[in-house]
């Protein structure tokens, strides 16, 4: 594991992912946690605060919480391929496509990933040449000559995006390296940037676990903020009903993942009572990277392929609907069949 990434486990049996000493505030957190603080980053109100040495950020965040401040120790999050290992833990080149045809007025899809490559489907589209430069994908960061593991995630999950909604306009965010891990501070400066001018769809294809199996309130009321965007989120491959964040936050539609089949739950998929959604997520095939092997093409399995999927149809609903009322047309039970425990099955496009 990085230097930069521990395990904690309060819970014996509920183990997550933290960047070490570090603690997430808001202003009326600071003079709280001032005691214990050696060094203090703010952007956009929010302070990442670094903690001397030896103090335990989890207990120190249940008591600056008891105290009524928002506070967070700085999650990992990680994009969500298999990680556990079977026949779909990594993506396999592909054959082409054909690229989905536009069609009807264009709904903004913001996808918070590993970035967006040039690729065939839509390097010549307005909404991909006004992308900067930091939002581009990254396939091998440590130049090891190998494709990073999950380099090309956000470009696969965009072309899912597009399969469902064509002619949708793509808005990447980079919040995760190409080894498919972020955390919740990145991610809050993500959503940060999204305030003045946010999308109809906001698709967020990563996650994790918290340090007590409860929201972080920090991202809850940034989420909050975005009242007027759907934000469809992967309830993570980790075949358990353990709470995945942020896809369990009320008002993020959960997103589990069907078989190939689209019969019955993926044996990698999250499930439970907060999972509101599914669709394929096993041997799906979308854009990619142009490396090695890869020909700009791959399939992939998991959740965050399903959670694209869900965001683009909710994205084609939009034309002509609010995103809340596209989605709650999306996932209406009268509609279409339910899963126990995995929600409403959305239908892949074909």
């Amino acid at each position: 594991m990085d230097a930069d990434i521990i395990r904690v486990e309060p819970v014996p049996g509920a183990p997550a992912l933290i960047r070490p000493g570090q603690l997430l505030t808001d202003a009326s957190g600071m003079a709280a946690v001032s005691r214990w603080t050696t060094a203090v980053a703010e952007v956009d109100g929010i302070f990442r605060i670094r903690l001397s040495p030896g103090v335990d950020v989890c207990d120190l965040v249940t008591a600056v919480r008891g105290r009524g401040h928002p506070a967070s120790p700085n999650h990992v999050l990680v994009g969500q391929p298999l990680f556990f290992g079977g026949p779909a833990s990594r993506p396999f080149p592909a054959d082409p496509l054909p690229p989905p045809e536009a069609a009807g007025d264009a709904v903004t899809v913001a996808v918070a990933d590993t970035g967006l490559t040039a690729h065939p489907w839509w390097r010549s589209h307005p909404w991909f040449l006004e992308q900067r430069r930091e939002a581009a994908e990254l396939p091998d960061a440590d130049g090891d000559g190998e494709l990073d593991a999950q380099a090309g995630h956000g470009t696969f999950v965009a072309g899912l995006v597009l399969r469902s909604a064509p002619g949708a306009r793509v808005r990447p965010l980079r919040v995760l390296d190409s080894h498919g891990i972020g955390d919740e501070a990145g991610l809050l400066r993500a959503l940060t940037r999204l305030r003045n001018d946010p999308p109809q769809v906001l698709n967020l294809s990563f996650g994790g676990h918290t340090f007590d199996d409860h929201s972080s309130p920090l991202v809850e009321t940034a989420l909050a903020g975005l009242s007027a965007t759907a934000v469809v989120a992967c309830a993570g491959n980790t075949a358990s009903d353990r709470p995945f964040w942020p896809a369990a936050l009320p008002g993020v539609i959960a997103v589990g993942a069907l078989d190939a089949a689209e019969e019955a739950r993926a044996p990698f998929s999250a499930h439970g009572p907060w999972v509101d959604a599914c669709a394929r997520g096993e041997w799906l095939t979308s854009s990619f990277l142009e490396h090695g092997a890869f020909r700009g093409y791959a399939r992939w399995s998991g959740t965050s392929f399903a959670a694209a999927v869900v965001s683009g149809v909710i994205a084609a609903a939009a034309r002509g609907r609010t995103p809340r009322e596209a989605a709650a047309h999306v996932l209406d039970p009268l509609r279409t069949r339910q899963i126990p425990d995995l929600g409403v099955a959305v239908p892949m496009p074909r």
